[in-house]
């Protein structure tokens, strides 16, 4: 990602945060609100943070695990680092779309191949989708009420999320095990796209979509040397989403509260987290708040609701956007530093051989 966008997105993060926090809080008595921040239990804080942590974690140990299926054995540690970039550069850019391009870049400072880490992204994108999908999918049979309690917007925002997942994870899949199928349904798409002229250059567009047809033909053939693979990056991402959609039901005990389930709440943050995360804001950052007011207010009721959300997004983004931006840094100059050494060392052994091939006088 360019500097440029960097900013640009950085600006567009900050205003959107200004604006729901404005929106947030312009009806909230502050002496109130202090209050009711100040009963909150540190110990399901400090619980959630962990949640956070372990949600990060199960994204590096499926890159560790693709990774070394790639023939490239990197320590835990730096796999870590990787999706801490993600997960700060996804926040900043719309639709997250920034996260996996910087985690790529990063990989291949490390001495992975673009080609690689792009492959690695891409298996964990399509076994991260299926899993929100099938929780969405459970969710919504076993919570029927609360679809209902949503109300028609957010209603409308579930069914473009949905719509919009299943597109993506049908297509991704389709292009891993049907590629000849998804070559001629996209030759059809390059072609309409000539008539009505949204595309100009037909070659450039078909050289692309071949090399992402090659991409998916790796992945899926990856799959195939790997069996086994699979069912473990599901199993991982199955952890990683559990550890992200409890943090509401954390949020819930830190206020005290009880009466409703932790599957009740842990199906509802599924819910949501479908139907905000297809939108193109930084971080989902407004459509994320602002859901969480109008759905979790049933659990929370109209009082606690926006202390709940202010807690609850404290932990699960602001938190870690804090964190994973400092992260992003010590990444980015251990990387430097690293591939400085290699060069140190790489000119000092060329001078070596330059010297023992010289003759003695």
């Amino acid at each position: 990602m360019s500097k440029k966008k960097r900013w640009i997105g950085g600006a567009l993060l900050l205003g959107l945060i200004a604006l729901t926090m404005f929106l947030l809080l312009r009806d909230q008595p502050f002496s109130q609100m202090a209050e009711v921040l100040a009963g909150v239990k540190p110990g399901y804080i400090a619980l959630g943070l962990g949640l956070m942590f372990l949600f990060v974690g199960s994204e590096a140990m499926c890159s560790k695990l693709i990774l070394g299926r790639l023939g490239h054995a990197l320590p835990y540690r730096r796999c870590l680092g990787f999706s801490f970039v993600g997960f700060y550069v996804s926040s900043i850019t719309p639709s997250a779309t920034g996260g996996q391009p910087a985690q790529v870049y990063y990989m291949s400072k490390n001495g992975v191949p673009a080609a690689h880490g792009a492959l690695n992204m891409m298996l964990i994108a399509v076994c991260y989708q299926m899993t929100v999908l099938v929780y969405a999918l459970i969710a919504a049979i076993t919570q029927p009420g609360f679809i209902a309690s949503m109300g028609v917007g957010m209603n409308l925002l579930l069914l473009y999320g949905a719509l919009v997942m299943l597109a993506l994870t049908a297509g991704m899949l389709c292009f891993m095990f049907l590629p000849n199928a998804a070559r001629k349904l996209m030759g059809g798409l390059l072609n309409l796209g000539v008539k009505v002229r949204i595309i100009k250059d037909r070659a450039a567009s078909q050289a692309r979509l071949d090399g992402q047809m090659e991409e998916y033909r790796k992945g899926a053939e990856c799959f195939r040397r790997n069996p086994g693979l699979a069912p473990v990056l599901m199993v991982l991402n199955f952890v990683q989403l559990t550890a992200l959609f409890l943090i509401p039901f954390v949020v819930y005990k830190a206020f005290g509260l009880t009466g409703h389930s932790v599957f009740e709440l842990v199906g509802a943050q599924a819910l949501l987290t479908l139907a905000t995360s297809s939108l193109p804001l930084p971080g989902a950052v407004g459509a994320s708040e602002g859901g969480f007011v109008l759905s979790f207010a049933l659990f929370f009721g109209t009082e606690l609701v926006t202390p709940a959300v202010l807690v609850s997004r404290g932990i699960s983004f602001y938190a870690f956007l804090v964190l994973s931006g400092i992260l992003t840094l010590v990444v980015h100059f251990t990387t430097k530093r690293r591939n400085a050494e290699k060069h140190l060392n790489a000119a000092g052994m060329t001078l070596e051989k330059k010297k023992s091939a010289v003759p003695a006088a």
